[in-house]
This record gives C-alpha cells, sequence and structure tokens, in this order.
C-alpha cells in the first residue's frame, strides 16, 4: 500500500510524516531508513532531510494481509455532489476506512459499492477521503472525487480555509466559553483512549455555549477545531471535567442508560471549491436520536435560532 502527500510548507521528512501518518518517530525513522519513502520520485534515506514547499511525497508502506470484502447493509445521505467532490451525513457507528483492526464494511466500501469515482492519493484503502470523523461520531464530511479536488481540499486543511464546526450535549453546562490548547497523545494506561500527555502533538478546540436544557442540567454546546487529533473533543472536554452525553469511554456516567451512543454530530461543513473556487457551506441534518433529545429536553424555538448560521459564527467571537 502506498500513500502521497503534498508539502505545503518547509519541515523535515521525519516529523511531516510523523504527523501525516500518526506514528512515532522511531516507525517513521525506520521507513525513511529502509528506503520506502521517496521525494519527487527519489529515495530518500536521511531522516532530516529538508523538504520545500509543493514537493510530492511518496510512502510505499510494508505489505499488511489485504482487506475482506464485507457486505454493505446501510445507506448514507448525500447532501452535495458534482464531479469534483461529494459531500454527505455520516451515519454515527459507521467506520470511513479500512485498517488492520476494523472486520465491518466502511464508508469507503459504501462508495465503491456506488461506483463514485474517487481520488487516490490517500492509498487503496482511504480512496477519496480528506479527512475523517470517528466512528461514533456522524455528521457533514467531503470526499474528493479527484485527485486534484484532493490536493486542493488538503491545502485548505493545512490553511484552515476549511473547516467543521460540531454540536454536543453535555452532561453539564461550561462555566464559560473557553478555547483550550493541551497536546493529545496515546493514553499509556489504556490502549483504546487517547489523553492529555506532554510528549503529545499540539491540539487546541474553542467550546461556545449554545443553550441550557429546559431542567440546566445539560448543555448542548459547539465546538470549533483548529487541529484534527483522534478523539480531540471529547478528550478535551474530559480534561475539565465535562462529558458529551453517552460518551462513557470518557468518563461519562449519568443515569441515561439508554443512550447507545455519544452525542456529538458534526453540523457544518464550510470550505472553498478546490475547482471553482466558489466559497461553499454544507450543514448535515441532526440524527434522529440527538434530535429527539433536544426536543424533549431543551426549547426547540430558541435552538433551532441558535443554530443558524450567523449566530455560530457570533458565538466564536470570543476568540482571539
Amino acid at each position: 500500500m502506498h500513500k502521497n502527500f503534498i508539502v505545503f510548507e518547509e519541515s523535515r521528512l521525519d516529523k511531516y510524516l510523523s504527523q501525516k501518518l500518526e506514528e512515532t518517530r522511531n516507525q517513521i525513522e525506520q521507513l525513511i531508513k529502509k528506503e520506502y519513502v521517496k521525494v519527487d520520485g527519489k529515495t530518500i534515506s536521511k531522516t532530516g532531510y529538508k523538504l520545500k514547499e509543493n514537493q510530492e511525497i511518496l510512502v510505499e508502506l510494508p505489505e499488511v494481509e489485504k482487506s475482506k470484502n464485507y457486505e454493505v447493509d446501510f445507506d448514507v445521505e448525500v447532501i452535495y455532489e458534482d464531479e469534483h467532490i461529494l459531500v454527505i451525513n455520516k451515519p454515527y457507528d459507521l467506520v470511513v476506512h479500512g485498517a488492520p483492526s476494523v472486520k465491518e464494511a466502511t464508508l469507503v466500501d459504501w462508495l465503491k459499492t456506488k461506483k463514485i469515482s474517487l481520488s487516490t492519493i490517500s492509498g487503496e484503502e482511504r480512496h477519496g477521503i480528506v479527512h475523517r470523523l470517528d466512528k461514533g461520531t456522524s455528521g457533514v464530511m467531503v470526499v474528493a472525487k479527484t485527485n486534484e479536488a484532493h490536493v486542493g481540499l488538503s491545502r485548505q486543511l493545512e490553511d484552515k480555509t476549511m473547516g467543521r464546526y460540531y454540536l454536543a450535549i453535555l452532561d453539564m453546562p461550561l462555566k464559560d466559553n473557553i478555547v483550550i490548547e493541551k497536546p493529545i497523545g496515546r493514553n499509556p494506561n489504556n490502549r483504546l483512549k487517547m489523553g492529555i500527555v506532554p510528549d503529545g502533538k499540539n491540539a487546541k478546540t474553542a467550546f461556545a455555549k449554545l443553550q441550557m436544557s429546559t431542567n440546566e442540567k445539560y448543555e448542548l454546546i459547539c465546538c470549533k477545531l483548529f487541529t484534527g487529533r483522534t478523539h480531540q473533543i471529547r478528550v478535551h472536554l474530559n480534561s475539565i471535567n465535562r462529558h458529551i452525553l453517552g460518551d462513557n469511554l470518557y468518563g461519562f456516567k449519568g443515569e441515561l442508560n439508554k443512550i447507545n451512543r455519544f452525542y456529538l454530530h458534526a453540523f457544518n461543513l464550510y470550505l472553498i471549491h478546490p475547482i471553482t473556487n466558489e466559497k461553499m457551506d454544507f450543514k448535515a441534518n441532526i440524527t434522529n436520536d440527538i434530535n429527539e433529545f433536544i426536543n424533549k429536553n431543551f426549547n426547540m424555538e430558541t435552538v433551532n435560532e441558535k443554530l443558524g448560521k450567523d449566530y455560530i459564527n457570533s458565538a466564536f467571537s470570543f476568540i482571539d
């Protein structure tokens, strides 16, 4: 399996690949020293090689067991589609792409069964995938249908001209709007979890209060990511003793035992079309289970007012 990357700013090769592949620096050094890495078609074995803007990196990953074909017995809502990009509303409990540990059909499998044209830059298991959502998170995602679109969208992820706003329901209201900037890495005591660790990767999230429930016990908030670490929103909330309803992995212990998922939804995606340069904005309908909970526990008229684009943008005006 191979992966391709386009360099958007100068960096060391080992540092760049460690961030892109989410592997340890030692693992990256081994890939480079064993000559699995090429830059602009030339094999590079020096870990400290200085990358320049617009260089192309090819990483040939050691062969792994070929993934099995799993039955695709679900459908995915399409929000927008043209010849370059596809915007979808990912259901919760759906893995985005395959991996050795994944034993079920993925979003990429669904895309392939629909015979949708997909970019190939990210390798066989990740055709079309520019960014991810955790398995348990629902909501809006953009998929690249061509390599040209993939490169353009990846550049926007780097320069922050593309981004998402998430909705979450908390077990306890925030004291105030807050920006959390704490490094995230694998939890040393539980490999299933991420955590705040001193040598982790930089991570920054802003949280804006939207609406408290009618009993003032829960709160609907909006989250904005400045980095894209695994479980980032959940880890940062846990660090201030707040938990998303249903998120048992990160400390939720409420009496709402009928919740079979955590209430986190990627609600809004903004981007610049990678080919036409048109500014675009997409919303993903809130899933039925979250919507039912909001209807039962919140003033829906007020909530609907606060889910407008202008209100959400203004809610983050506290950010420097």
